[in-house]
């Protein structure tokens, strides 16, 4: 069984939109991550540290938003994100 996608939004000291990440992030819930993200037309720091699992889908949509989405990841999703390519075009934190 999935488990449910949840999505808080927040703000960083300096005004950057913080958005936190619990649950899974698959096909079935990535349109929620692409709208939360495309709501914001500014920087966003991505907190995936709740993320238990993040498939090709969710890599997708991170990738569309690459070019103004910092990642906060756990060494639990580290090999995604470097083998995918995605480390190299954004910033990942706690790699």
């Amino acid at each position: 069984m999935t488990t449910p996608l949840t999505l808080t939004p927040g703000r960083r000291s300096d005004g950057t939109l913080l958005l936190t990440a619990v649950g899974e992030i698959d096909m079935t819930n990535t349109d929620v991550l692409a709208e939360a993200l495309d709501a914001e037309q500014g920087p966003v720091l991505l907190d995936l540290t709740g993320v238990e699992y993040l498939d090709s889908a969710g890599l997708n949509v991170l990738f569309v938003h690459a070019d103004r989405v910092e990642l906060v990841a756990t060494p639990l999703l580290a090999p995604v994100l470097t083998i995918s390519g995605l480390s190299d075009l954004t910033t990942v934190h706690g790699l």
